[in-house]
This record gives structure tokens, sequence and C-alpha cells, in this order.
């Protein structure tokens, strides 16, 4: 048996899970609103708006439950800052202490593309800020780092679980690749369940639902490969959280990708929906199955 049967579980509850699930939400939103900004259509915009929209409102909920889970949240800043020297507290092989940094940059670079929609949407007072957005030299530049740390915050949840040496996190390499694959295929469906609602184009949306449905397949691939990595640790599965990974798989990957085949008009909200519950029941199980091992 793996050693790190015999580990201390951390405990974790809902509010980590909900920071890893919205954490992975705005990167990933972020992300693709990116790529679409340097390389979509004019027909794209308002997508590209609505991602960087959905950014920023849910980084600053995940440093939120962070902050609300910790022990001494009024010492969420030793986070960031030596408490005895007021230097910058970072640890480059931390993955705890570069996804905080990577959390607080991020949520910058969020916030002035945030209000760069509101600009470009025609809020008085604030055309300069409308230089924040592509293809202005520093939106350009604002939105190419946003995007990096966007892709980094959504994946280093999962490098982060891998040192914790606990069961199932620390007996693979691919939770990180999970877990930032998941993001983009619950950020895609995010977006096209507003995007239809709010007005985005139906070519965009098609072209949304195509590449989620590539993402889907090779989620399901990965989540193979993860359990395949795992060998005699993954008969941890073999109970009620195993039942539920076959649901995540089944109701979050396969009928999301039944649906895009033969689903439109008031149908096509199911399949996104189904795509967001299985990004979050994968989490769940990832989590909890491993916390609640003794």
């Amino acid at each position: 048996m793996s050693s790190t049967f015999f580990t201390a579980s951390p405990h974790w509850r809902w509010l980590i899970l909900a920071y890893f699930f919205l954490g992975g939400l705005a990167g990933g939103s972020y992300f693709l609103a990116t790529l679409l900004d340097l390389f979509g259509k004019g027909r794209d915009r308002r997508l590209i708006q609505l991602g960087y929209l959905i950014a920023f409102p849910l980084v600053c909920v995940c440093g939120l439950v962070l902050t609300v889970d910790l022990g001494r949240p009024e010492r969420f800043w030793h986070m960031l800052v030596q408490s005895e020297t007021f230097r910058p507290m970072l640890k480059m092989y931390s993955p705890m202490s570069t996804g905080a940094w990577a959390l607080l940059l991020f949520g910058g670079c969020a916030f002035l593309s945030f209000v760069a929609v509101f600009a470009e949407r025609g809020w008085r007072g604030w055309p300069l800020l409308r230089q924040l957005s592509p293809p202005a030299f520093v939106g350009r530049l604002v939105t190419v780092i946003g995007a990096l740390l966007g892709f980094y915050v959504a994946g280093y949840t999962g490098v982060l679980l891998a040192v914790t040496n606990r069961p199932i996190w620390a007996d693979t390499t691919l939770l990180g690749l999970t877990f930032l694959i998941s993001a983009a295929s619950t950020s895609a469906a995010l977006l096209i369940l507003l995007g239809s609602w709010g007005g985005a184009s139906d070519d965009s949306i098609d072209a949304l639902e195509r590449f989620d449905a590539s993402v889907l397949v090779l989620e399901a691939v990965v989540i193979a490969a993860l359990i395949a990595s795992l060998g005699r640790i993954a008969t941890v599965w073999l109970n009620g959280w195993g039942l539920l990974l076959g649901v995540m798989v089944l109701g979050g990957i396969a009928l999301p990708l039944y649906v895009r085949l033969r689903g439109r008009g008031p149908r096509r909200a199911i399949g996104p929906a189904l795509v967001l519950l299985g990004g979050l029941i994968l989490r769940a199980v990832i989590i909890f199955s491993s916390d609640q091992l003794t």
C-alpha cells in the first residue's frame, strides 16, 4: 500500500472546492476571451466582453473564500508579505506561494480588463481606459499577461494537491493537466450559456461549442490516463466516490457531447449546464475522496 495512506489529511471542505472550481472558471474565461480578442473576429466581441466581465468577480470570490478558510483570516496578507521585514513573500518552490501571487496579479489584470469593457461600452469619463483593450499596445500587454496568469491559476491547484503527500493527490502527476483541461471545458460552457442569453452571435456560439466538444473528448482521455496512472491506488474509488466519478464522466462529458450533436434551440443550454456540473463533481471527487481516507 502506498505510504500516502498514512499521512494526515488537510480536512479541506467546501470553501476550497469552491476556490478550485471558481478559480478554474476565472482563469479559463479570461484566457479564452484573450484568445478571441487577439485572433477572433468582430462577431466575437460579445463573447470577449463576457469573458472579461466574468473573470474579475470570480477571482474576487476566490480571494474571499481563501481568506475565510484560513484559521486566522486576518493574517491572509502573510501569504504575500513577510510579517517582520514587510518584504514580498515569494517561495518559488511552493505552489501555494506562487499561486497566491498569481491570483493577486491575475486579479489586477482582470480588473483592468473589466473596467476596459465598460469604457468600450461608452461609460462617461472612461474613454482613456479603452487603451486597456486590444488592439492598443497597453491592452495587448495586459491581456497577454493576464491570460498567462489565468492559465496558471486554472491549473496550479492540481499541482498544489500533488505536493501534499495524500493518496490519489500525490500518486499521479496528471492532476494539474486534469484541472487545466476541465477549466477549459467549464469556462467554454459558461461562456456559451451566458453568450446565448446575452446576445452573442450564433456563429460565435457555434465555434465555441465545437471547441468545447473537442476539449471534452480530450478531458475524457486525460481522466482515463489519470485513473491508469494511479494503478492499484485507483481502487479507493471502488465505492460511492467511484460512482460519482462515473456520473461525472457520463453526465458531464458523454451526455453534453450527445446533446451537442442532437440539440438546438432551447436544448442548447442543457449541454453547457451539464459540463459545469461535471467540472464541479470532478473536483469534489478528487478532493473529498482523498480527504476522507485515514
